[in-house]
């Protein structure tokens, strides 16, 4: 026996369209339709950033009017990121960098005030526990390049030095190179050194000038650089993680005035205030008093921390 139909529906089914009061998807009604799925999400945080997410996305694909064959291409493209992703190597970070957002992350949740140091990418570079080394130690193997030696101070916001705070330094070599990219040709653990400062916040270590160098290209974010004709050069740098107990952690970068692409950053990661000259030392007896070549380079590093302040307390 069949079932008797009225106006092309069984009996006993709703009105067109209705669906126990839900909503149905549409062009016009995609944001609110996929954000009401997330309404009953018990963490409040996560709730609000997965509606914020849903409400940009759809708006950017309607704002361009996203194809078929591009939406295919970019589950594509994240795909092969994910592939590309190794225990020495986090494409995806470097997709956040070369976007911008990695720098805008680190600038959110810390901004300087001023007078605080302010921070910058990590990269993709710092994957090794940098090893302890004593002040005033070289972290440069036999390698050549401009000999340079680094002297830093690390104080609070009042100018009182901070005693035993780590500061975690690694950086490229002359030629542009990180040791984790060439095992087989560099030291291990070159160019990277954790020191401690002294009793007067301070810090000092014998290194060499980095040179610029560029991310790597061999994967997606490569392929996206060349296919929006950008270059994937960083100006030369030395990166520092800079701790100590009741402190924020800065992570931030000296930038080696006058080196290229310091307006063109691949990652955004240059500011003013990370730019410093490595001036030049020629002074034999100052350069045996440091334990390096006459003449050598030279620079100083400020680093001004905040309290940590784990509710917020503290007006900005």
């Amino acid at each position: 026996m069949h079932d008797h139909v009225v106006d092309g529906r069984r009996p006993g089914a709703g009105a067109p369209g209705a669906r126990g009061g839900g909503e149905l998807f549409s062009e016009a009604r995609s944001v609110e339709v996929v954000a009401a799925s997330f309404a009953a999400t018990p963490d409040a945080r996560l709730r609000h950033v997965m509606t914020s997410l849903v409400e940009h996305l759809h708006g950017f694909v309607k704002d361009v009017r996203l194809t078929r064959a591009e939406w295919a291409t970019a589950i594509r493209f994240l795909t092969e990121t994910g592939h590309m992703c190794s225990d020495t190597r986090q494409e995806f970070i470097l997709l956040s960098d070369v976007l911008g957002i990695s720098m805008l992350v680190e600038t959110l949740a810390t901004p300087s005030d001023g007078v605080l140091t302010e921070s910058t990418v990590e990269g993709p570079f710092h994957m090794v526990d940098s090893p302890g080394r004593e002040l005033g130690a070289c972290i440069s193997g036999p390698a050549d390049g401009d000999p340079c030696l680094v002297l830093g101070t690390v104080t609070d916001l009042d100018g009182r030095p901070v005693p035993g705070a780590g500061v975690d330094v690694w950086q490229a070599d002359a030629h542009g190179y990180y040791d984790v990219q060439r095992p087989d040709v560099d030291p291990e653990d070159n160019l990277r050194g954790l020191f401690s400062t002294d009793g007067g916040g301070r810090f000092w270590f014998r290194t060499v000038v980095p040179r610029y160098y560029p991310i790597p290209s061999d994967g997606t974010v490569g392929e996206l650089l060349r296919a929006t004709s950008r270059h994937p050069n960083r100006p030369a740098h030395i990166h520092f993680e800079i701790s100590a107990p009741g402190m924020r952690t800065v992570t931030t970068h000296l930038f080696v005035d006058g080196t290229p692409y310091l307006d063109s950053d691949a990652v955004f990661g240059v500011k003013e205030s990370l730019v410093r000259e490595f001036t030049t030392v020629d002074d034999p007896v100052r350069a045996a008093e440091v334990g390096l070549p006459n003449p050598f380079r030279t620079v100083e590093f400020a680093v001004v921390l905040d309290r940590h302040d784990p509710i917020g307390e503290r007006a900005r």
